[in-house]
């Protein structure tokens, strides 16, 4: 962890709110709103982008690509910021580096149509952000941005598809927040029941094992 960096916080309302054993990092991550002025090492930022390389997907497409924009390069990351919404940019704006993921959305081979392409650019996303909490590190994954214009700026083919946009950082100090933010940065996670979601034998029937 880098020196001046918070370290992660596990609330112990998440704790307790387990159904049953996962790993600590995976309870413990958190897409929170403050971050750190701290800059990301190139060769951790490189281990992030190794751990999304090792990622399975459907006939080893890969089809996985990242723009990564962070503040040693101001023009690039403030492109990348400025095809935010104007909400994520008022706290996005402290995180050192910005990701846009990107995935090819044929297969390389036929030509034909991957229709698991953002499936596996995902799981990609999943092992980056796993890496990346083993760093101590926040992956804060964003939804809103305009995809025409991050096309545009970054002059994305028309067979690639921008997927979705992430905040990466240390963490920072919530306190410093506006106190909407401030309240959402500290609020516990909250997950649906396994008995929700995991059915067996046809829609709708929770598996037997799910109820604790």
């Amino acid at each position: 962890m880098a020196k001046g960096a918070s370290a992660p916080i596990i609330l112990e309302d998440e704790q307790r709110s387990c159904e049953y054993p996962v790993h600590p990092l995976i309870v413990g991550r958190r897409s929170i709103l403050a971050f750190a002025s701290t800059s990301v090492e190139p060769e951790t930022l490189a281990s992030l982008m190794e751990a999304a390389r090792w990622t399975p997907s459907s006939m080893n497409e890969q089809p996985w690509s990242f723009i990564v924009a962070t503040k040693t390069n101001r023009s690039d990351f403030d492109r990348l910021l400025g095809c935010l919404v104007e909400f994520n940019v008022q706290w996005a704006q402290h995180a050192p580096v910005l990701l846009l993921s990107v995935a090819k959305l044929t297969f390389e081979s036929t030509g034909e149509l991957n229709r698991h392409a953002f499936h596996d650019v995902g799981q990609a996303i999943a092992n980056l952000t796993f890496q990346a909490t083993m760093s101590g590190l926040v992956v804060h994954q964003i939804a809103g941005f305009d995809v025409e214009k991050a096309r545009h700026e970054f002059s994305i083919p028309q067979d690639f598809e921008p997927v979705a946009a992430a905040a990466i950082g240390y963490p920072g100090n919530s306190a410093e927040l506006p106190e909407k933010l401030r309240k959402r940065d500290t609020s516990p996670r909250k997950r649906k029941p396994l008995t929700n979601f995991v059915f067996e034998g046809g829609w709708g029937h929770s598996a037997a094992w799910t109820r604790s």
